[in-house]
């Protein structure tokens, strides 16, 4: 096992009265292993004058030091944080780190404008955080991610939008109606205004189009991990359950699965007259094509497409 499988950082570990750690927040994880000679007993005066306690939301806040190595599977809370950091901070790409059983260390968590805290406390401390000008965003598992990390070269217009764990690259624009997941994201400058699903890669120049949606793994025993290629269109509303290529354009509305049955329309007719017909896994990843929905028959087609794919407005995406 290489250092270049590991990550490390110093960290602040928010914990509730009953002992549940609810989050763990590290400003600067590190590739590789900790240094020799390192003291974790001796933090960042930084990090540490903000290891308090705060009595509204009913949490002690502690400096964690913690290294993790990214092939096995996360220990602890903490342990699924600095994972998560990891890919929000570039270190890792996503599916390249072990997340297996991550949900059962990541608790339920009641997040306000305050911080992290638990439920059963945000319900009894519930007048007292009105009063104290405390608003409730959610209750979930995952945090916003730029609660935690500010990725440089990026735009997101909804906070809201984005989970911890989410990869993005310098360029890319998400709008306030696009959706990252955690380990998912962007390897290049791409628009984001559609679903970019838990496990999903957007190659560079693509547009995932407004409303559009990528098939993720979490649910429905899927197990194949959908990529797009560069350059490529998956236009408004429109989704995919299937890989796409380079330079490839999905027909705004058309949804394609797996099992989808499309007309090769490209192909020589056969002796019945009709052309040739595959299944959607069969063009999973196939560069250059272009998915329409026929307006007369209503038939999928798939017929190649010539030249490049899809260009981004430069100037949006500096």
């Amino acid at each position: 096992m290489t250092d270049a499988r590991w990550v490390w950082g110093v960290g602040l570990a928010t914990t509730s009265e009953n002992g549940t750690v609810l989050d763990t927040w590290f400003p600067e994880p590190k590739a590789g292993r900790i240094p020799l000679g390192y003291d974790p007993t001796m933090p960042p005066e930084d990090l540490e004058r903000h290891a308090v306690a705060d009595p509204r939301r009913a949490v002690t806040v502690d400096v964690v030091t913690l290294e993790v190595d990214l092939d096995a599977a996360p220990a602890s809370t903490s342990d699924a944080y600095l994972r998560l950091h990891a890919l929000s901070h570039r270190l890792a790409r996503p599916n390249e780190v072990n997340l297996d059983g991550v949900f059962a260390h990541l608790p339920n968590v009641a997040w306000t404008t305050a911080g992290p805290m638990h439920p059963d406390d945000a319900t009894r401390l519930r007048p007292f955080l009105q009063r104290d000008g405390v608003q409730l965003q959610g209750l979930d598992k995952f945090p916003r991610l730029l609660d935690y990390v500010t990725p440089p070269g990026v735009r997101i217009a909804d906070a809201s939008r984005v989970r911890l764990g989410a990869y993005l690259s310098p360029g890319t624009t998400v709008m306030h109606e696009g959706f990252v997941n955690f380990n998912a994201g962007t390897l290049g400058a791409s628009m984001v205004e559609g679903r970019i699903s838990q496990g999903v890669v957007v190659g560079d120049g693509s547009d995932i189009g407004g409303g559009a949606s990528i098939m993720g793994t979490l649910s429905g025993g899927g197990t194949h991990k959908v990529s797009i290629g560069a350059r490529t269109l998956l236009g408004a509303n429109a989704g995919v359950g299937i890989s796409l290529g380079d330079d490839c354009v999905v027909e705004a509305g058309l949804y394609v699965t797996a099992g989808s049955k499309i007309v090769l329309a490209d192909e020589p007719p056969k002796a019945d007259g009709t052309r040739p017909i595959a299944k959607g896994s069969e063009l999973s990843g196939v560069d250059g094509l272009l998915l329409r929905r026929n307006s007369i028959t209503g038939a999928v087609e798939a017929v190649r497409r010539s030249g490049v794919g899809v260009a981004l407005n430069e100037a949006l995406h500096a």
